[in-house]
């Protein structure tokens, strides 16, 4: 995937915040530095979305309220690959 810049892949978590606890163990756990915390109780925000790894969704598989989603890996791989024919062009 390194022919194809990172800002055009659109893999990065979403929170429900309608679940989302503010346990805040997504923040604790992705090393990356994708998300922050704001507000007065603390919420996650996914405040650096290109830094997450594509294809990872661990952090979701740690949400113990399971307010972590992500796009289908299928969706991915059909992005990646009309990515990869339009830069051929």
């Amino acid at each position: 995937m390194s022919d194809i810049p990172r800002d055009k892949i659109p893999w990065y978590p979403t929170i429900d915040y309608d679940k989302c606890t503010s346990c805040l163990t997504c923040v604790g756990f992705c090393k990356n530095g994708v998300y922050s915390t704001e507000g007065n109780p603390e919420k996650p925000v996914v405040s650096n979305p290109y830094r997450c790894v594509v294809g990872c969704s661990s952090c979701s598989m740690m949400c113990p309220a399971e307010a972590i989603s992500f796009p289908s890996k299928e969706e991915i791989v059909e992005v990646i690959k009309r990515l990869r024919a339009e830069s051929k062009r």
